[in-house]
């Protein structure tokens, strides 16, 4: 067995064995035609659904420029699409992130920006932790005077089950340095954003 097979201390055959063992817990038979190559399909979903446990995501943000000729207004980077799972029922989270910051002599690319997203994304995840992990691992990589990080997401733990309301989304957001402190670099950031208003 490679070590591909093996994750966290579980092979790939246990954690197929443990798909079988939900399936027959569900009333179903995975010897059945239809289920056959279902265990190892979620085991492949899984990979890549929480490959964000196999990521630093400061390593991401570690390559920075200074070279941007004195630019020191705000940066946003919004409408970061996401998919995570919510660590109570393991069932999916889907919204946007919406990033910024004020840069303090240096800048990171924005590519890298939605590449942090994504790391916390594919984890097990509460919103509010997630929100403040990004805020967080942006104000360490690049000490910026202000950090603001909003996030939107429709928790499926919440339509498809309990109390089954559709159309509901859950907004959070963490504020360091400037975007708490200054209630007008806090509202310039939430006009570039518009959580639930139109674009232009």
């Amino acid at each position: 067995m490679s070590d591909s097979d093996r994750r966290h201390g579980v092979d790939r055959v246990q954690a197929e064995e443990a798909v079988r063992t939900l399936l027959r817990w569900s009333g179903e038979d995975p010897a059945r035609e239809g289920l056959l190559d279902t265990p190892r399909r979620v085991v492949e979903a899984y990979t890549e659904w929480f490959s964000g446990y196999e990521v630093d995501a400061d390593a991401y943000l570690a390559r920075t420029f200074e070279e941007v000729a004195g630019y020191d207004e705000m940066i946003v980077l919004r409408d970061i699409e996401y998919e995570s799972h919510c660590e109570h029922h393991m069932a999916p989270i889907i919204g946007k992130v919406h990033v910024g910051y004020l840069p303090r002599g240096k800048v990171v690319g924005i590519s890298k920006l939605a590449r942090v997203v994504e790391a916390y994304a594919k984890r097990f995840q509460v919103q509010e932790k997630m929100t403040a992990q990004i805020a967080g691992c942006i104000q360490r990589a690049l000490s910026p005077l202000g950090v603001g990080v909003v996030v939107e997401g429709a928790h499926e733990c919440m339509t498809t089950r309990g109390v089954h309301k559709r159309g509901v989304s859950m907004i959070t957001s963490t504020m360091l340095g400037s975007f708490r402190e200054d209630a007008r670099t806090r509202a310039e950031f939430l006009r570039f954003i518009e959580v639930g208003g139109p674009r232009r």
